[in-house]
């Protein structure tokens, strides 16, 4: 079995991150997981806010962060996305009450993805972000080996071949 591809994405801009994310959204299909991962202000909520525009072809599309509700859902022209923010939940049981099981048939983005615990979807892609200095970032994409579109500002780290 080949190592699981990691592909290191450098994020100079939002510009940047909002480029990623409509990449990302132009492969994603029903049955998808994305899986956002790192600390707080580390770009997880502008690259979602970008997915679900990009996703929905709509520039001005309102996206409020889930914080709150938790779960937020978007009919979008790749189809129904949930948004999840699971930096309020204890485990994965809270998950039941949030349509969890019917989310796995649509496109999910799920922030704090930690909380997930043996609910984590092994076939998920995992971006964990990182903050630079100012407002750089830098995206460390996992999975999807084969999937993911050559992206011009990052490379390969890790073994397989990520597209």
């Amino acid at each position: 079995m080949p190592g699981i591809a990691k592909r290191i994405v450098p994020l100079p801009s939002l510009s940047a991150t909002e480029a990623l994310a409509a990449g990302i959204a132009a492969i994603a299909r029903a049955g998808d997981c994305i899986l956002l991962e790192g600390p707080l202000g580390a770009g997880k909520t502008a690259f979602a806010r970008a997915f679900l525009r990009a996703a929905a072809d709509d520039p001005a599309l309102e996206v409020p962060s889930p914080s709150f509700t938790l779960v937020q859902t978007y009919e979008t022209k790749i189809g129904l996305v949930f948004h999840y923010d699971l930096w309020r939940i204890d485990g994965s049981a809270a998950l039941t009450e949030l349509d969890w099981e019917d989310a796995l048939d649509a496109i999910t983005l799920v922030e704090w993805p930690d909380r997930l615990g043996e609910l984590r979807p092994d076939d998920a892609l995992t971006i964990a972000f990182r903050q630079g200095d100012g407002d750089a970032r830098e995206a460390a994409l996992t999975g999807w080996d084969g999937r993911l579109p050559a992206f011009s500002s990052g490379h390969d780290d890790g073994g397989a071949a990520a597209a």
